[in-house]
């Protein structure tokens, strides 16, 4: 089911939604193994809605984190120290460990609300928040176009207020550079680095505009440090792992993002802010990576980077409230 319907017109495809216990919700869990992404994924969908969480990190003991989790014989006690009872009455996951830890918690009084494909039978899950891309469908399958995240209205507006007046210095329009780093599908290593320090250099002389940069930490350092050199003649600023994270006020602040092509969930949270969005493209393909970006360009709400500043009218697009409306609806919370 697509994210657009209105959640209180949706139902479980004759599947009856989770009893009405579930409405007494103590201390849910969100279960993730030690990727921040995912752990951000999980988050952003019980906090929006109305939830407040317990985080339970996955540490699988050996030999099973060597060993794909959906093969575990006993998942629970692969990773037991994150699973001691009491269990809550919802726990949700985010990830392929994630998945096989949750159809295994599943239980009548323990609902489960799985973020991405679990690629195991769908029937152990109550929810699944699959993205278009995942290429998933099912009766207890609710589709988004965006990943889940944490960027809200009201995070924005007071990270706003906290880095206005740092990032006040700066040119505007301000053009905030969020990069990410090579995975198995694409490559942003030095020399693809040379080129976007150049293109980002070339805007800021064209266009007259102010840039700041924040690095992930899959970022190879040796980009980050071209980067850094290519825009300080222009007085561009690229963050150092120093101090307080600026990724939120850059979000907030800015009146265009640049985003490395292939970080889906990096490309969604640029997408729920009032700011013109464009991926930087890199060599590479994913399937699913182009799944995704057709669709959010079909929406006019990202568009390739080719060096130059670049607006035009748009507004958020953020797919979480309504996956944590759907959320409560089919749950019973």
């Amino acid at each position: 089911m697509r994210c657009e319907a209105a959640a209180s017109a949706l139902t479980f495809d004759g599947i009856a939604p989770k009893s009405p216990l579930m409405s007494e919700i103590v201390a849910p869990w969100v279960v993730f193994e030690g990727l921040a992404g995912l752990r951000a994924q999980a988050l952003g969908l019980a906090e929006a809605a109305g939830l407040s969480p317990e985080s339970r990190e996955l540490k699988p003991a050996a030999p099973w984190r060597w060993i794909t989790a959906k093969f575990w014989p006993n998942p629970l006690a692969a990773v037991a120290d994150a699973v001691k009872a009491p269990l809550p009455n919802l726990a949700i996951g985010c990830g392929g460990m994630a998945g096989a830890v949750l159809a295994a918690l599943r239980q009548p009084s323990t609902g489960v609300v799985q973020v991405q494909n679990p690629r195991m039978d769908i029937r152990r899950f109550d929810l699944i928040i699959a993205n278009e891309h995942d290429e998933l469908t099912g009766p207890n399958v609710y589709v988004i176009r965006t990943a889940l995240h944490r960027v809200t209205p009201v995070r924005l507006a007071s990270e706003a207020d906290a880095w206005r007046d740092r990032f006040a210095p700066y040119k505007r329009p301000l053009v905030a550079v969020l990069l990410g780093g090579s995975n198995g599908r694409y490559r942003l290593d030095r020399d693809v680095g040379v080129k976007l320090a150049g293109d980002l250099l070339a805007m800021a002389q064209r266009d007259n505009v102010g840039i700041v940069v924040t690095p992930s930490r899959r970022t190879d350092p040796a980009v980050t440090a071209l980067i850094r050199e290519a825009l300080a003649p222009v007085g561009g600023w690229v963050w150092d792992f120093d101090g307080e994270n600026p990724y939120f006020g850059m979000l907030a602040l800015a009146d265009m993002i640049v985003v490395t092509q292939e970080s889906v969930s990096m490309i969604s949270e640029a997408a729920a802010t009032n700011a013109p969005v464009m991926f930087a493209p890199l060599p590479g393909s994913s399937r699913r990576q182009g799944i995704f970006l057709r669709t959010m360009m079909s929406e006019d709400r990202i568009r390739p980077f080719e060096g130059r500043f670049s607006t035009w009218k748009v507004s958020p697009l953020n797919d979480t409230p309504a996956a944590a409306a759907e959320m409560r609806h089919r749950l019973g919370l």
